[in-house]
Formats: structure tokens, C-alpha cells, sequence
């Protein structure tokens, strides 16, 4: 049975929520998440829509791939434009339950920091199976959704996609194939984070980049995409380092050579972890990069946190969320101060909960964002929009070390 928040407690949530944001972030473990975490939980609000601010200037025709329903009370000024009915498709149980936990309350946070009118928001458990995913779509769907956020496992999406979407989706993951007509696809998405170096590196005229690579699938994928644009634009990767183990061999000397070569070095891209950036940043410094820029993937934050031990990466760039920063994330209150609430919110979770709560602000400006190929918004993870084959592009933050902190990179945006 469908567990239901009543709307005058939805109203009580909303109310406080504008007050006293970080208090109100506390309610997320109260009523609402212990009905969410009932199973298949429905969200309703009621009281009339406040009108919206002005017509939105975006065009009401959409591109063939979008079907949206025009019956909607009109597009705010800023594009927000909700569905009258939300389904959130997210496994609360089975393998993927601990992941979907934070992404929940990062979608809640947004769903009740919202000032404007929401949508009915109901939940519907997939278990974390490409069968559960199909059945919780056509349940919703059969429920009166006219909007879909998730499902969050790429078994799951690839399951969905192979079906008939009636209704816009924005699927929590990438599928192994392009989003069909009438979704998009979000994901933290390496591919994503090596596209973003690539830009920082050309933006500072940076072409010829060295590469550090552990091997790993998000190395790899970051790899690829950094390749692909740095050839687009008349840069190259010049050479690939393959860093092993927890405590790499020696590579000063391939350093060197690198340095040394033909084309030469402007900079160096680390798809390494922390613990690994630790053992090579002495190497680099020998061999004469630690003047050149040093970008890496988000893989370089594993296996940091000890200042004492951090200060040898100090001046490596790294993407990062905005939230993380102090950026980007309009009604959602710092980290900190979330994390002093709730534990979803708090250590590697942060990032799903930043995830979750620009997955709502994906829902709420899906059309402005689809319609119009140059459109933002400015979440917790970054600045995103909706590339042409549906997939969200990603415009991450940046950070640095300075004496073994992480801090924000200054002219880096995001």
C-alpha cells in the first residue's frame, strides 16, 4: 500500500522549509522520508498555484524528440515549468537502495526548498532490476504521471529505453545507448569530467597533455573524452603514463622523456587517485612539471583527507560540486550545514545528495532546458544543460589543495 503524506503536512514542510533552511532540512528524516522509505510513497500539495512571474520567452514548439503538455499553466520567467504529476522511479531496496537513499533526500530537499508550485511527487521502488524499473514506469504512468525522474541503474535505464516513453524522462543514469525521444540521461558521468578538463586546459591554451592513468573504467572514460576534445580543437594527447598499485614505480624518468619530446608538455592530466597523485607529485616536480597546469579527475580525491599528507598535491585542480564549494545551488543551505542533519548528506554520499537535488531541478526546467539548446541552470553539481542526443552535460566547479585543504579554484566557475 502507497504511504501518503497528507498536504497539510506537505504545507507544514514547505512553510518551515522557507523559513529556517538547515532546521527544515531536519523534517527530510521525519514524516515525508519515513513515508518514502515505506515504500511507494505519494507526496501531495494543494491550495492554489501562485501565478507565474511572466511568460516564459522560450518557444512552445517543441524539437520532434520532445513531446510536452501544453496544457500546463505557463513557464515562469526563469523557464520553471513543473509536471502537475512526478514519478521519482529509484530503488529503495535491493543492491542499489544505499546509493538511491541520498538521492532521495537531495530530490526532497529541492522538492520542499521550492517556493512555487510543485507537482504531486509519488515514489515507486524498482529494487534496483531492469524488470522492476519497467513495471514502477508503467505503474506510474498508469497512476497519472506526466513526468518521470529516474530509474537509477544503467540495467534499469537500458530497460526503459528499450521501451515506448510516453511522457518526458529524465533517466539517473546513462543507458549503453542514447537516450530515446522523450527523456534525457543524468549521471555523474566521467565522460563528463574529462570534456570539462579539456575546456579548463584549452581555455589556458594548455594543448599538448601528458596523462596519468590508473586504468580504471571512470580513468579510462575521462581519458577518452579529454582525447576527443583536445583533437576537436587542435590539441593531443601526447603521451599516457600507466600509474599502477597504491605505490607506482619510479616514472620520473618518463617525465622527462615526455618533456622532452618533439611536441613537448603545456600540461598534465591525472585520472589517478589521491593516494597515487601523492607518490608522483614529488616525480613531477624533478622532472619540471609542477610549473605546467596539473588538472585531474575526481578519482583524485580518494584516499586524500590528511592535510599533513595533502600538502604535496597542493595546486592540482580537480572537478568538484558546487555545493561542495559554496556555489551554484540556489535554495539548498551549505554543506555543512546539511550534513550537521542528515547522514546522506555527509562524506562520498554528499555527491549522490547533490545529485538528487539537481535531478528535481532537471525535472522543473526540463522543457526550457530541452527547448532551447543554449539554456543553464545552476545546480549542486554544476552548471547543466541538455546536449542535442538528450544526455545532461555537466559544467562542474573547481577545486584545489592549498596546504593539504581543499579550497576552491578561483577562476574557474562551474
Amino acid at each position: 500500500m502507497a504511504a501518503t503524506v497528507q498536504p497539510s503536512n506537505a504545507r507544514t514542510h514547505a512553510t518551515r522549509l522557507r523559513g529556517t533552511r538547515p532546521r527544515a532540512l531536519r523534517l527530510l528524516t521525519g514524516a515525508a522520508l519515513a513515508a518514502v522509505l515505506a515504500g511507494c510513497a505519494t507526496v501531495r500539495t494543494s491550495g492554489p498555484a501562485p501565478a507565474p512571474m511572466e511568460p516564459s520567452t522560450t518557444t512552445t514548439s517543441a524539437p520532434t524528440r520532445w513531446h510536452f503538455d501544453d496544457t500546463r499553466a505557463p513557464a515562469d520567467r526563469d523557464g520553471y515549468r513543473p509536471a502537475r504529476k512526478l514519478a521519482v522511479l529509484l530503488p529503495m531496496s535491493g543492491p542499489l537502495a544505499t546509493a538511491a537513499a541520498p538521492v532521495r533526500d537531495g530530490l526532497l530537499a529541492g522538492y520542499y526548498g521550492e517556493r512555487r508550485a510543485r507537482p504531486e511527487l509519488a515514489f515507486y521502488d524498482t529494487s534496483g532490476t531492469a524488470a522492476g524499473a519497467t513495471a514502477a514506469y508503467a505503474r506510474a504512468i498508469a497512476e497519472g504521471a506526466d513526468q518521470v525522474l529516474g530509474p537509477l541503474g544503467r540495467d534499469e535505464v537500458d530497460a526503459l529505453f528499450r521501451g515506448s516513453i510516453s511522457v518526458p524522462v529524465v533517466a539517473l543514469n546513462r543507458g549503453s545507448a542514447e537516450a530515446p525521444d522523450n527523456a534525457a540521461a543524468f549521471s555523474l558521468a566521467p565522460e563528463d569530467e574529462g570534456d570539462a578538463a579539456a575546456q579548463y586546459l584549452l581555455k589556458r591554451n594548455a594543448r599538448n597533455v601528458l596523462v596519468l592513468s590508473n586504468g580504471e573504467d571512470a580513468a579510462r572514460r575521462s581519458v577518452d573524452a579529454l582525447t576527443a576534445r583536445l583533437a576537436q580543437n587542435g590539441g593531443s594527447v601526447v603521451a599516457t603514463l600507466a600509474i599502477v598499485g597504491d605505490s607506482p614505480v619510479d616514472q620520473t624518468a618518463a617525465l622527462q622523456n615526455a618533456l622532452a619530446g618533439e611536441v613537448g608538455v603545456d600540461a598534465v592530466y591525472l585520472a589517478i587517485r589521491g593516494n597515487q597523485a601523492r607518490v608522483l607529485a614529488p616525480q613531477m616536480s624533478v622532472a619540471g612539471l609542477a610549473t605546467r597546469p596539473r588538472v585531474g579527475s575526481s578519482l583524485l580525491t580518494h584516499g586524500t583527507g590528511k592535510a599533513e599528507e595533502d600538502q604535496i598535491l597542493d595546486g592540482i585542480v580537480f572537478p568538484t560540486e558546487s555545493w561542495s564549494i559554496g556555489s551554484g545551488a540556489r535554495s539548498l543551505p551549505p554543506q555543512a550545514s546539511v550534513a550537521s542533519d542528515l547522514p546522506t548528506a555527509r562524506g562520498p554520499a554528499a555527491r549522490l545528495f547533490a545529485f538528487g537535488f539537481d535531478a528535481w531541478l532537471l525535472a522543473g526546467y526540463l522543457e526550457h532546458l530541452a527547448l532551447a539548446p543554449d539554456a543553464t541552470v545552476g545546480g549542486a553539481t554544476g552548471m547543466l544543460r541538455i546536449a542535442a542526443d538528450g544526455n545532461v552535460m555537466r559544467q562542474p566547479a573547481w577545486s584545489t589543495w592549498r596546504n593539504g585543504y581543499v579550497v576552491p579554484q578561483a577562476d574557474a566557475g562551474g
